[in-house]
């Protein structure tokens, strides 16, 4: 599995795979054509779809420029690799090819190219599934966050820090501001009203009206186009950060303690991108929102003193029940059904923390086998419920909320 560093990382939204992705692309090639008079990028299948929403032709010409950009949409042509494939093409003054680079973006602002292996073992983490993981931790009588101490060092706590610190900027800037979201839709934000009410409530009512709150602030800024960390995703941005700011406020945490909570979070990400995916038009929202959500539950559960196999039952329920959920954003922003989905699922990732406290921390699916089971319903899965907006709720056309 990757490091951490390649799961957990800070950017502009809407969209890891459809804007944060093609724009590390951008830049790379840019870097390495210093020569061309002008670009042409060629945009296939799912980024061809809903490229417009996501803002790809924009962030890959603001990153040429000052050069030229053309963008050709090819949305029928699907790359057996990865459907969120683009080729970069840098031409001469004659407008003639210069040089091609065909690249992929797999999920989470990850880049790979064709041919280059998507899964298996590496110099960071030998082992890949969770029951591995456990058994190690159960050995040699450690948790789970001393598990990604041992494969990444110590200054992977600096790395998480500083995540921390850009979750809880996000979750601050979007309670900062009102208005409407960019976009046809012209969906209005809602955490700051929906932080006014909260906080004035003092029952069990108030703490959830806080996790609402907090979760809808990052996932409008990622709708925004604001600043966010992909966990795992820009769509999901908003879960993790949500509880966590929550939890933190509720519990008087420490950030030594968030830290341990993130980094077993990330753990549980990395599992899921190392065996199924994390990428939307992949496998459908249930490998954004549901990734998160496990996540989301396995750092709660941690937080709030599960044990090893307390954590993996929160995890595992909270991905089991989102099994079969599609992508299909509306108009291609990620906003509806988007942002309302990173508040439930912060609330449900939190439910199924609890849940598993109440037990002994046995039950019968595993979470591997639920990661493997999310893996082939999204290959299941049709292409209209994979973020390309040609089905599902993405099919009609909703009027302003305002």
């Amino acid at each position: 599995m990757d490091s951490l560093r390649e799961l957990f990382k800070v950017g502009n939204g809407p969209s890891s795979s459809h804007t944060m992705g093609p724009e590390r692309a951008a830049k790379r090639f840019k870097a390495e054509n210093p020569g061309a008079d002008a670009f042409r990028v060629e945009l296939y299948g799912s980024l061809a779809l809903t490229g417009k929403g996501h803002l790809t032709d924009y962030i890959i010409v603001e990153t040429f420029k000052p050069k030229s950009t053309e963008i050709v949409w090819m949305p029928e042509y699907v790359h057996p690799y990865h459907t969120n494939g683009m080729k970069f093409i840098a031409l001469d003054k004659e407008g003639n090819e210069l040089n091609s680079w065909l690249v992929f973006s797999v999920g989470g602002g990850t880049i790979m190219e064709e041919g280059e292996q998507r899964h298996g073992a590496s110099k960071v983490y030998p082992l890949g599934k969770m029951r591995d993981i456990m058994d190690w931790c159960d050995r040699n009588r450690k948790e789970i966050w001393e598990f990604v101490t041992e494969n990444e060092g110590e200054s992977i706590w600096f790395f998480l820090d500083q995540i921390r610190t850009a979750m809880e900027a996000a979750v601050e800037s979007g309670l900062s501001k009102t208005g409407i979201l960019p976009g046809t839709i012209r969906l209005p934000r809602r955490a700051q009203n929906f932080y006014r009410k909260a906080r004035n409530d003092k029952s069990r009512n108030g703490f959830t009206g806080k996790i609402f709150a907090y979760t809808l602030a990052v996932a409008e800024e990622n709708g925004g186009g604001g600043r966010v960390v992909t966990a795992p995703t820009c769509g999901a941005a908003g879960i993790i950060p949500g509880l966590m700011y929550a939890l933190k406020e509720e519990y008087n945490l420490d950030n030594k303690e968030i830290l341990k909570g993130l980094a077993v979070a990330g753990l549980i990400g990395n599992i899921i991108k190392e065996n199924a995916t994390i990428s939307g038009a992949e496998g459908g929202c249930q490998a954004e929102v549901g990734s998160a959500c496990a996540m989301a539950a396995g750092m709660a559960c941690f937080i709030l003193g599960g044990s090893l196999d307390q954590i993996e039952y929160a995890a595992e329920m909270a991905l089991e029940h989102h099994l079969g959920l599609t992508c299909d954003p509306v108009g291609g922003y990620v906003q509806i059904p988007c942002i309302e989905r990173n508040a439930a699922a912060s609330v449900r990732a939190l439910d199924a923390a609890h849940y598993a406290l109440y037990t002994d921390g046995r039950h019968t699916v595993s979470f591997d086998q639920v990661v493997t089971t999310m893996g082939e319903t999204g290959k299941d899965l049709k292409d209209e419920y994979k973020e390309t907006s040609l089905g599902g709720l993405a099919k009609f056309n909703f009027e302003s909320e305002c």
